[in-house]
């Protein structure tokens, strides 16, 4: 599990569109990475609504807002359109990302166990550092939890 002041391990995934994302490039400007189970579920559009409605804000301040699922780059353009997301999700189909930030695991619902991503949020500084781990998301105000955190 990555901890706040330890530095956020670098990956590369590909967006919605199929570009590659690599966050050793966006150096300079801080990153909420946000970790999510499943595109277009109740949970998941709440949360990805939080951060729509308060995407300006994000903006303003420089703020690259980054989310990750298990599901494919079909099934990001889908949920993006959808919900008219205007921020980058990445497809981290065999959980190399979720893996390395400590989110992939065993799950269970209704009795049956599974393995899938927790819903958890890092705060990752210009240099590169997680300043914040947000461990339980309020999916309808996460948006603005961030928002605060990052001052």
């Amino acid at each position: 599990m990555i901890k706040e002041g330890e530095a956020a391990p670098d990956f590369e995934a590909r967006d919605a569109q199929g570009n590659k994302v690599k966050l050793s490039d966006l150096r300079g400007q801080k990153v909420v990475l946000y970790f999510y189970p499943k595109d277009d579920t109740p949970g998941c559009t709440k949360e990805a609504c939080s951060f729509r409605d308060s995407f300006s804000e994000f903006e303003e301040r420089g703020i690259k807002v980054l989310g990750v699922s298990l599901d494919d780059e079909r099934s990001h353009q889908k949920f993006a359109d959808k919900y008219q997301l205007p921020f980058t999700l990445l497809a981290d189909t065999d959980h190399a990302v979720a893996d390395r930030y400590g989110v992939y695991g065993e799950k269970q619902f209704a009795g049956r166990k599974y393995m899938g991503v927790d819903r958890k949020t890092f705060l990752i500084d210009e240099r590169g550092h997680v300043v914040r781990v947000f461990d339980k998301v309020d999916v309808e105000r996460h948006a603005d939890e961030v928002l605060k955190a990052f001052g």
